[in-house]
């Protein structure tokens, strides 16, 4: 596989997220996508645990994304960058509302968050090598560090119609998505308050994301 070239400092970004892509162009952030193969089996990766905690939940999935991405890299042969993960998962009280596999589900998860609010997940994840230099050549290797970050937002629905529900899960959007919804799409409208970060409930947190980064020597 050819290596991509890049004049500057890039990372990896390890999901095919469109959104994920959006919020680091919008910082500035030079990256190429690392994707899992068609082979990987994310849905297993995905399940919840019996009694597992909406935070526990999405620490461990990134950080078994992570894991995947390393193992991915080495794979493929590519150049060493940072590579960075993320997962974002939506809870109400202590229930876990992941991604809708049907149009049914996706309505029964919007009728549950509908009226109530509910908390927005993302864990976020970057791992990188120390520069390679005069002093780890030899028996001496580079080591690698990886980080992580947790970020927590509040998001208060209005209460919805069958009517209104029926034409958002109609619309597509609430697939591939945590909670059935995107907060920077059509949903928008349903929102009555947000308590915490905006991009962070889209699937990125920028803030966290950019602190990450910085340590991992990606200017910014």
């Amino acid at each position: 596989m050819h290596a991509p070239k890049h004049a500057k400092p890039f990372v990896y970004l390890a999901s095919a997220s469109p959104r994920r892509q959006e919020l680091l162009r919008q910082i500035g952030v030079d990256f190429v996508l690392l994707a899992p193969d068609a082979k990987e089996d994310a849905e297993t990766l995905e399940r919840v645990r019996p009694g597992e905690s909406a935070r526990a939940y999405v620490t461990r999935v990134t950080r078994l994304k992570l894991q995947a991405a390393v193992a991915r890299l080495a794979h493929r042969g590519l150049p060493p960058a940072p590579i960075l993960c993320a997962d974002t998962t939506v809870a109400l009280g202590r229930r876990i509302v992941g991604k809708p596999s049907d149009a049914a589900e996706a309505a029964a998860m919007l009728k549950l968050l509908a009226g109530h609010t509910h908390r927005v997940l993302t864990a976020v994840a970057p791992q990188w090598a120390d520069a390679p230099s005069s002093q780890t050549s030899g028996p001496h290797k580079a080591g690698s560090h990886r980080r992580e970050a947790l970020s927590t937002s509040r998001v208060q629905f209005a209460a919805l119609s069958d009517a209104q529900l029926a034409a958002y899960v109609a619309s597509g959007e609430p697939f591939g998505k945590a909670g059935a919804y995107g907060v920077q799409g059509r949903a928008a409208a349903f929102i009555q308050h947000i308590g915490g970060s905006y991009s962070g409930i889209m699937g990125l947190p920028l803030f966290e994301t950019t602190q990450l980064l910085r340590q991992a020597g990606i200017p910014l």
